[in-house]
């Protein structure tokens, strides 16, 4: 939930996700089936709230959530609910984007959701007090860091790097996205995979490749080394039309 990626490329879609944690939290169970709904969602759960970070609907959609909106905030708890249950209720809902401009949500966490719904892209910001709503170019190529993990300087750098690897890369693949999340660049402290002394640690990566008529669901679990694949089909008649 700390660094997303958002690539356009042929017919697909590839939304990418590294998620840092302290290395006390619990690790997430392995992606799952559930029905929310009338909406079958796969993502995989969080052992501490039971929300998520990533989470795929068979409408197409996916929502992945970052830590903090646009600086690093301090931490108020008790919250009234965690940002990633928020999360579930947002890709619940029939239309997404409009839920979330309509959603209560005043004693919640700061967060960034990146929202992918019928062919639209969305920036969603909640700075604890108010919400913003950006729609991006959907065909475009994007990367975010959390504000609470990291800095502005160190933000920028990693978007130049980012932006340097898809200048280099003539033939993008979910295949070599996720090997530009899977690097350090040599820097255990702000590359993409991080091991700090402070005890936060890039627990996993989670990737979704959205085509036509399906979301294939990959998460690798780095702390056990172990990897996951899913595969949703997407329902048509879920599809919402709003653009």
């Amino acid at each position: 939930m700390c660094t997303v990626s958002f690539v356009s490329v042929k017919d697909s879609i590839i939304i990418t996700s590294n998620r840092d944690e302290h290395i006390q939290r619990e690790t997430a169970a392995a992606p799952d089936f559930e029905m929310l709904g009338e909406k079958k969602i796969i993502f995989p759960k969080d052992a501490k709230a039971g929300g998520t970070w990533f989470a795929a609907g068979n409408n197409g959609a996916v929502v992945v959530l970052l830590n903090g909106a646009f600086v690093k905030h301090t931490s108020s708890p008790p919250y009234r609910k965690s940002r990633g249950l928020i999360l579930l209720d947002i890709i619940e809902a029939d239309d997404p984007y409009s839920f979330f401009k309509e959603m209560n949500l005043l004693n919640i966490e700061p967060f960034t959701v990146i929202l992918y719904q019928s062919v639209s892209l969305y920036e969603l910001r909640w700075d604890g007090d108010n919400k913003h709503e950006k729609k991006l170019n959907a065909v475009g190529k994007y990367i975010w860091s959390s504000a609470t993990l990291y800095t502005d300087e160190v933000i920028a750098e990693r978007k130049n790097k980012f932006d340097q690897f898809i200048q280099a890369n003539t033939d993008i693949t979910a295949g070599s996205i996720f090997d530009f999340h899977n690097s350090n660049q040599g820097d255990a402290e702000n590359g993409f995979i991080i091991n700090r002394d402070t005890g936060m640690k890039t627990f996993s990566i989670t990737q979704a490749i959205i085509g036509t008529d399906l979301v294939d669901f990959y998460h690798t679990d780095l702390l056990q080394d172990r990897q996951y694949e899913e595969i949703l089909p997407i329902n048509s008649k879920l599809k919402s039309e709003k653009i």
